[in-house]
């Protein structure tokens, strides 16, 4: 088998316009595809930047139909589902929080690093982590 790495994730958002808007503005991801597909449908990738080792996970943003809106934020199960990793915590907290991000619990300092919870405009809950402090 040749299986590398996980490359993509589908995330519920109500409409692409606003995925898009919190993805690219409020964390500062690329917007690396926006593809209409007819009929309503885009293809929308997602991700934050590549790491120096060529890494990047990266997000398909899904347009919840029909009873798909009832899981918009509740992928994770009201769990943090979502995992963002910082090399700057404290200058990618202060812009995020700056760009209107709602986190829920000030920056604490745990053994495998800083984190602080928050929540994006969908309910889905995330975790910032960041390199713990010396």
């Amino acid at each position: 088998m040749a299986l590398t790495h996980l490359s993509l994730l589908a995330i519920l958002v109500p409409d692409y316009e606003a995925g898009i808007a919190f993805f690219t503005e409020s964390l500062g991801f690329d917007l690396l595809e926006d593809t209409d597909m007819g009929g309503g449908k885009r293809w929308v990738r997602v991700a934050p930047h590549k790491t120096q080792d060529g890494a990047q996970t990266e997000f398909l943003l899904a347009r919840a139909v029909g009873d798909q809106t009832q899981a918009i934020g509740a992928q994770g199960g009201g769990r943090v589902w979502l995992f963002l990793r910082s090399d700057d915590f404290e200058t990618d907290f202060a812009a995020m929080t700056a760009k209107g991000v709602h986190f829920e619990e000030a920056p604490r300092d745990e053994p495998y690093g800083m984190v602080a919870m928050f929540r994006d405009p969908f309910g889905n809950r995330w975790d910032l982590l960041g390199p713990a402090k010396s």
